[in-house]
């Protein structure tokens, strides 16, 4: 299936895309798609319930906005430098272990809305990325069986300023966790249509031009690994995400000189099988 939701920021709604394309209004389930829905029987009920109610339930228009897939999680973790050409690209040593940073969910917001450029941002950055949502609580999960604790794939635009990042000291927390920086969705895809996440092309377009272009095989640490990794450090809930990482073609790998995100800027983002993103830049009021 194809979860998504609509409607205004705050006020979403739960929704299915349907594989002839239509979109549904499935608020009469009883459910947002949260940590109880996920951590429980919660998608093989809605199966069942959109198998009896397709032909009468609301369609939900395409022009209607769509919020993060999700409803807010209780954490999302991002793997750093999970490409190995990227991580060439910033000038960084190959990782021997997951390069592991938490994003705020406050950044969460739908995959279409605006990306607001903070107040004294100079250097706004864009990271198409495979987000991984789970499904069932993970501690100590071997890779064997990690996959059995996903639920579905989304994409993710990691936005970064870099020099928040990098350049102020500390973790790279801060430079990740603004308002908009975590555009989400626009659907999850369940894991049963997801054959090898490990092989998923992704791209990236700024105004036109295409400037990442890659795919989820060039990964340093696939998915498999990453749940059962983090699952020795933490409790990964359902309903958390974990980001996995950026090919090249970020704007602080430009060469000579880096290129960074503009108020008016349109970067569109998909991932394969997955849906795709498009937002315009604007500055802070």
């Amino acid at each position: 299936m194809k979860l998504l939701r609509f409607g205004e920021a705050g006020a979403e709604k739960p929704g299915v895309q349907l594989a002839d394309g239509r979109r549904i209004d499935v608020s009469a389930f009883g459910s947002d798609y949260d940590e109880a829905f996920l951590g429980g029987d919660g998608l093989s009920r809605l199966a069942a319930w959109v198998a009896e109610n397709t032909a009468t339930a609301p369609t939900v228009a395409d022009t209607v906005r769509l919020g993060p897939c999700i409803s807010r999680p209780s954490k999302i973790l991002c793997a750093g430098l999970n490409y190995r050409d990227h991580a060439e690209e910033a000038g960084m040593a190959i990782p021997e272990e997951p390069i592991l940073f938490t994003k705020a969910t406050s950044a969460m917001v739908g995959p279409h809305d605006a990306i607001v450029i903070p107040r004294g941002s100079v250097k706004t950055d864009w990271e198409v990325e495979l987000a991984i949502i789970i499904g069932k609580r993970a501690n100590y999960v071997s890779e064997a069986d990690a996959l059995n604790h996903v639920a579905g794939y989304a994409v993710m635009n990691d936005v970064s300023e870099r020099a928040w990042q990098i350049e102020r000291g500390g973790q790279w927390l801060k430079g990740k966790s603004a308002d908009t920086f975590a555009p989400f969705g626009p659907y999850l895809v369940t894991s049963d249509e997801v054959q090898n996440p490990d092989n998923l092309k992704l791209w990236l377009r700024r105004n036109g031009e295409t400037i990442q272009n890659s795919s989820t095989a060039q990964m340093i640490f696939g998915v498999a690994h990453l749940v059962s990794y983090i699952s020795q450090f933490m409790s990964l809930l359902p309903g958390d995400i974990i980001s996995t990482g950026t090919p090249p073609g970020v704007g602080m790998g430009f060469k000579p000189d880096p290129v960074f995100m503009q108020p008016g800027d349109v970067i569109e983002l998909g991932v394969e099988g997955l849906g795709e993103q498009r937002q315009v830049a604007q500055a802070a009021d």
